[in-house]
């Protein structure tokens, strides 16, 4: 080796060097864009990858579900109402190809998209769907992310909204509206109520009516009642047909 001229050392060196630099190793959930002289020539991986130095060069791209936090956007519903939403973003890339070379930027320009659509769908919307149907709202930004980022090579899995902010003043309004719509169910409950007693009410005259015997039941229980009851004072009630002759004949002018 010593005896060796120096050149030959040296091209002994840059040949183990671009041997070395020729490996390279992709993980299971790795892909290997391949380019040779600048143009694409195929995806390789995982496993043990050969690129030749210089000629071909590698673009590692990483398959597992990427969670994107899209910050908080300021929306107006359609019911002219300023909220702030925030959301989160399950997405992958599904052909390695198109996520480099249609795209510079996959995951810069998936946040963007995101932001946007975010703003675009619950804009549609009045402030009581946002906070009512999350779950539509949901599959609706999600169906039309994976819709634009298909040309990117990029599927877009799931879109879960997390949180609708609201200021100080429509939260106290939305206190007020809720506090009203207690008393008017309130309201009603009891309107049903009286409703229902006096038809019961009615019921009950028309079945004592039906019988004379059951109005002389109902006067000796009140009787009874009366006779129960801690009072200086008694009342005796008179039935109706003890004073229908006396009535009668008065009528008569006798």
């Amino acid at each position: 080796m010593l005896g060796l001229p120096i050149y030959w050392i040296v091209i002994v060196v840059l040949g183990v060097v671009l041997l070395f630099s020729a490996i390279n190793i992709l993980r299971e959930y790795e892909r290997g864009v391949i380019f040779f002289l600048g143009r694409f020539q195929g995806i390789k991986g995982p496993g043990l990858i050969l690129v030749i130095p210089v000629i071909q060069q590698m673009v590692r791209v990483d398959l597992r579900t990427i969670v994107l936090d899209v910050p908080k956007q300021d929306v107006i519903s359609r019911d002219n109402v300023s909220v702030k939403v925030n959301a989160v973003v399950y997405f992958r890339i599904v052909d390695p190809s198109k996520a480099i070379i249609q795209v510079a930027n996959p995951f810069e320009a998936t946040s963007q998209l995101a932001q946007t659509t975010l703003r675009s769908v619950l804009g549609r919307h009045e402030l009581d769907e946002m906070l009512a149907e999350r779950e539509k709202l949901n599959v609706d930004v999600q169906k039309i992310l994976d819709d634009s980022t298909d040309a990117w090579g990029i599927k877009v899995s799931h879109v879960e909204i997390k949180h609708v902010d609201l200021d100080e003043s429509m939260i106290r309004a939305m206190a007020r509206q809720a506090e009203a719509e207690r008393s008017r169910r309130a309201k009603i409950i009891h309107a049903e109520g009286e409703k229902q007693a006096a038809d019961m009410l009615v019921q009950a005259a028309q079945a004592l009516g039906a019988d004379p015997r059951a109005i002389q039941l109902r006067y000796m229980q009140t009787l009874t009642e009366l006779g129960n009851e801690r009072s200086n004072t008694i009342v005796f009630p008179m039935p109706m047909d003890l004073l229908a002759p006396l009535v009668r004949k008065m009528g008569n002018g006798d």
